[in-house]
């Protein structure tokens, strides 16, 4: 029984020791706020003073360890920098407004906890704004006073490039900064406002002169030489208002030696607006001329472009016309030739057949002898053959025969104007002739030819 008591007492002993234990473990665990940092220092945490921990927790040893939270809180710090130094040896007035924190970023949550635990704000702020100045100081000396009134990008990258580089050293980023209007002594700045004002002005001015310039662009043509006489009047008129002015100005140059630069330039500027509006205006006007003059040419080109197009299309539809006719033309031509001599073929066709069944009648009469119906057939032409043979000597024209004729005979008996008939008889070709020519011999009881010998006449039988 004493024996189960003494082993109650001590599993009662145990547990209360271990709950001691893991109630003072976690009474030794820190957890990290979101804006805070958690800085842990002391023996165990390696090569690097301190351990930082943003977001989360770690286990802070007893003893050995010891742990401080760096509020991440933006600092706003004045920095208003007075007479410092420009590059122009020009005092100015820079007020300033930096916005500084502590960073998440490990290489700066060391170097701040190297140099800013335990410091409170004030002091921070202090700190911060005798590195601001310097390099403050340091970017207005690199740079002119155009350059810090007009581009103030490159300002504010030119002070954001130093002072981060110095504000990284102690842990510390750049959140913004914030310039407001700068100030020198000597009242340049000023100066410059007033020269951009009066060249925003004179740039109105040229605007509204280009304006109507343009408005007098688009007059009619019909007032085109009034303007042109008026624009120079104007001109004349201007030109001796300058000259007057050139006067007064000469006369009041002494007076205005110590007034202010940017008033000059104003003034010359306003000089030089008005000669170039003038100038814009009558080369505006000349360009209107000319663009006219283009608008009328190619109206003109473009009247005889569609002309000749007309025309052009004109010829080639009469031309087709022209050819379409000659081939229908053509086309009832052939058509024609071909049906007459279709005709002509066939007439000639029926003249031949006809012959040729009368040819073939012809010598079935003439018991199927050629010859005979050959005979036949010369028979039914010889008067054409007699009438061609007379004709050969018809249109022989006599006009006048004179024959010496002494009243003596030839040989044959016959006398000269008699012999002369006969060889004129002569000349027309005897039948038999025509006959050979042809090919073909002339029959017995036509006559023989010359050449022919004559048969032997038999001599009658002797009667008894």
């Amino acid at each position: 029984m004493e024996l189960f008591e003494n082993f109650g007492t001590m599993a009662v002993v145990i547990a209360l020791l271990v709950v001691a234990i893991i109630a003072f473990l976690a009474n030794r665990y820190r957890k990290c706020p979101a804006d805070k940092i958690l800085v842990i220092y002391g023996s165990g945490s390696g090569k690097r003073s301190s351990n930082c921990v943003h977001g989360g927790g770690a286990f802070v040893w007893p003893v050995i360890q010891d742990y401080a939270y760096m509020s991440l809180t933006p600092i706003g710090i004045d920095a208003n920098l007075t007479n410092a130094l420009s590059r122009q040896n020009i005092r100015v007035d820079v007020p300033c407004r930096f916005t500084v924190g502590i960073s998440t970023d490990p290489e700066y949550m060391a170097a701040a906890a190297e140099r800013l635990l335990g410091q409170n704000a004030q002091q921070i702020q202090e700190m911060a704004r005798d590195i601001l100045f310097g390099q403050l100081r340091l970017v207005i000396a690199t740079m002119s006073i155009e350059e810090l009134n007009s581009d103030r990008d490159k300002f504010l990258e030119a002070i954001t490039a130093n002072v981060e580089v110095e504000l990284k050293k102690i842990g510390l980023k750049l959140i913004n900064v914030n310039v407001t209007d700068i100030k020198d002594e000597s009242g340049y700045i000023e100066a410059l406002g007033q020269e951009a004002a009066a060249k925003a002005i004179n740039e109105a001015k040229v605007r509204v002169a280009e304006q109507e310039k343009v408005g007098e662009i688009g007059k009619a043509e019909a007032v085109r030489e009034t303007r042109i006489r008026t624009a120079e009047a104007n001109a004349q008129a201007v030109k001796g208002e300058n000259e007057a002015k050139i006067e007064i100005a000469n006369s009041e140059a002494n007076r205005r030696e110590r007034e202010a630069e940017a008033q000059r330039k104003a003034v010359a500027a306003e000089k030089v607006a008005q000669a170039q509006a003038l100038e814009e205006a009558y080369a505006a006007e000349q360009k209107a001329e000319v663009a006219r003059a283009d608008r009328e040419r190619a109206a003109q080109a473009a009247n005889v472009l569609v002309s000749q197009e007309t025309e052009k299309k004109k010829t080639i539809i009469a031309a087709e016309a022209e050819a379409e006719k000659k081939r229908v033309n053509a086309k009832g031509e052939a058509d024609a030739i071909y049906a007459k001599m279709e005709a002509e073929a066939k007439g000639l066709y029926e003249i031949l057949t006809k012959q040729a069944s009368g040819y073939d009648k012809m010598i079935q009469a003439a018991g199927g002898d050629a010859t005979k119906a050959y005979t036949l057939l010369l028979l039914e032409k010889l008067p054409e053959l007699v009438k061609t043979q007379v004709e050969a000597i018809k249109g022989i024209n006599i006009d006048k025969v004179t024959v010496w004729d002494s009243g003596s005979g030839n040989a044959d008996g016959k006398g000269g104007t008699a012999g002369f008939l006969a060889g004129l008889m002569k000349s027309v070709p005897p039948l038999s002739d025509l006959f050979d020519q042809a090919g073909m011999s002339l029959p017995e009881y036509l006559g023989r030819s010359k050449a022919e010998p004559q048969a032997p006449t038999q001599p009658a039988p002797d009667e008894e």
